[in-house]
Parts: structure tokens; sequence; C-alpha cells
């Protein structure tokens, strides 16, 4: 497991080897996503989409185009 320390300003440094597996280069811009279940993804976004196949692996469930609109329809009910 890859750690790094955070400075008094918020800042920390990414680890060599995430920043490696990620492909991360000086000036990249990096999303940070807050989870449902409280766990924090890094998100490069500098990276072609190609790259990322395989990343998350096999969807535990299969959805059709119908149930995805009504879940994102009812997030946006929720706001």
């Amino acid at each position: 497991m890859a750690a790094s320390t955070l400075t008094r300003k918020g800042q920390t440094t990414i680890p060599l080897k995430v920043r490696n597996h990620l492909k991360l280069r000086p000036g990249d811009k990096i999303e940070f996503v807050i989870e449902s279940d409280g766990k924090v993804v890094m998100i490069p976004k500098n990276v072609d989409i190609h790259e990322l196949a395989g990343m998350l692996g096999p969807a535990r469930r299969r959805l059709t185009i119908e149930q995805m609109d009504e879940a994102v329809r009812s997030r946006f009910r929720r706001r």
C-alpha cells in the first residue's frame, strides 16, 4: 500500500508507485469522487478512456438503459 502525508496547507505528494500506475505526469488534472460508501476515488483526467478498460473489473449486476435512466432521475429528484 502506498501512503503519503498531508501538509498544513492540505497538500500531499502522490507516491511514485501510484503516479506510475495512473500514468500521471506533471500538469495532469486529477478528480476526486466521494462514493456513497465513503470511499474516495482519484480519477486522472488526462488519461485516454481506453486506457481505463478493465480497471474496475466486471459489473456486479447488469442494468437496462431504462433502469439507468430511472436511477439518474431519482438521484436528481433527491437534490
